[in-house]
């Protein structure tokens, strides 16, 4: 009898397990692999907290998405919708401008990688256009189900490489010149590093609106409707291993080019190729055949789901503020994703020589978006609407409270720092 109960725990379990991990492909292509390893590069291990604090305080923004979905059946867009259609317009807005950048960002980056795997020679926009393209087709032939067993295959190559190369790192220690002097952080562009590195650690906060839809789709084709805490394991799988692997990046950084003088360049496909060196450096150059493919597509996967992401909450969104049936989803989220896809590559025009720039921008914005999603997750379960045995404990509440402080602080130190320091 206890066995029988035990596996089909670990069946409901493996039934709901999948919104997480394509929550931390997502999260590990553009905070960890480019601005984790910049961070540890460019200041150490100074900006370890930060790092730690970022995800602390984001933390129950995310479990709030997969709370709400679990005890109502419902997506956190109906929530929002809910609350009062002010509150999903200015989702929608937010996930516009935002799903436009970051898309440009992580196009650029996935055309560094690329460049560095097929050789040279390649313009970054039109290696930009080319990828954003098989992602189009990818999610046309595909949908959901492919996008869920192809990012399982990527998070664990890549996380089991990162790993290593952690421990390696770990054992071969710092070697930082006497004479070293290090970066100030404490100055316009330490500043605003920080934020950038902080907008998207792990993720956006907009992604809780991914997960959501993606725990519905998940409970569809499983035919299976998990409970709370079914869902919150699989949240937990994919926030622990993101956060882990955050920390991953920085140290390879901070071991790795901390003290060197050596800084990574805005150039897409120069970046990559330090980048891959961090892991050749520790495992020998035969290691970039692994490493490369493994960094590209795990970069590759955070541009696929954000294809998908964006279009999904925004279509949603805009058939719930019409209040019209379903019927033409498919074809409106197909229309936003070639709308959002060709803006961003607009964008990428203008930044194609200057990745770093791009990916500031992009995290910035974000950033800068968190404190008001923050807010509208935090009332979408502790409104007296939401069913009272699925509501967050007081621990959580208390820590949300202090996450939207945090993240309000941040920003209006940004803001400052952008008009009045020099």
């Amino acid at each position: 009898m206890m066995v029988s109960m035990n596996k089909e725990k670990i069946t409901g379990i493996l039934k709901t397990i999948g919104p997480g991990i394509l929550f931390a492909g997502a999260a590990i292509g553009g905070s960890h692999l480019v601005q984790s390893t910049r961070a540890g590069a460019d200041y150490g291990f100074t900006l370890l907290w930060i790092v730690i604090m970022a995800n602390l305080f984001k933390y129950p923004f995310f479990e709030f998405s997969y709370r709400y979905t679990a005890s109502t059946g419902r997506s956190l867009l109906e929530g929002y919708n809910d609350m009062g259609r002010w509150i999903l317009i200015a989702f929608t807005i937010l996930s516009v401008i935002t799903g436009v950048i970051n898309l440009a960002a992580l196009a650029l980056v996935s055309s560094g990688l690329a460049g560095y795997i097929f050789g040279g020679g390649i313009d970054p926009l039109m290696m930009s256009i080319g990828l954003v393209l098989l992602c189009f087709l990818l999610l046309v032939i595909g949908k959901y189900p492919a996008l869920d067993k192809l990012m399982k295959i990527m998070v664990f190559l890549l996380g089991v490489c990162t790993f290593i190369a952690f421990l390696l790192a770990i054992d071969r220690g710092q070697n930082i010149p006497p004479d070293f002097t290090p970066m100030d952080l404490y100055t316009k562009g330490g500043i605003i590093f920080i934020i950038a590195l902080m907008g998207w650690m792990p993720a956006p906060i907009e992604l809780s609106s991914w997960t959501s839809l993606w725990t519905l789709s998940r409970s569809k084709q499983k035919k299976y409707i998990p409970t709370l805490k079914e869902s919150l394991i699989d949240f937990h799988i994919g926030y622990i291993g993101t956060t882990l692997l955050a920390i991953f990046f920085l140290t390879l950084g901070a071991t790795l080019m901390y003290g060197t003088g050596i800084q990574f360049s805005n150039s897409g496909a120069v970046f990559a190729q330090q980048l891959i060196s961090l892991y050749t450096k520790l495992f020998g150059s035969w290691s970039a055949v692994i490493i490369a493919p493994a960094a590209f597509i795990t970069i590759f996967s955070s541009l696929l789901t954000v294809m998908d992401g964006y279009p999904r909450a925004i279509t949603g969104s805009l058939f719930l503020l019409s209040k019209r049936i379903n019927q033409l989803e498919l074809n409106v989220y197909f229309a936003i994703m070639i709308t959002i896809s060709v803006l961003g590559l607009i964008i990428v025009s203008f930044f194609a020589k200057n990745m770093k720039l791009m990916m500031d921008v992009a995290t910035i914005v974000s950033f800068l978006a968190a404190p008001i999603l923050a807010f509208f997750n935090y009332k979408v379960v502790t409104t007296k609407y939401f069913p009272e045995q699925g509501k967050p404990p007081l621990w959580l509440r208390i820590l949300a409270i202090a996450g939207m402080v945090f993240l309000t602080g941040f920003s209006l130190i940004y803001l400052w720092t952008l008009f009045f320091l020099d």
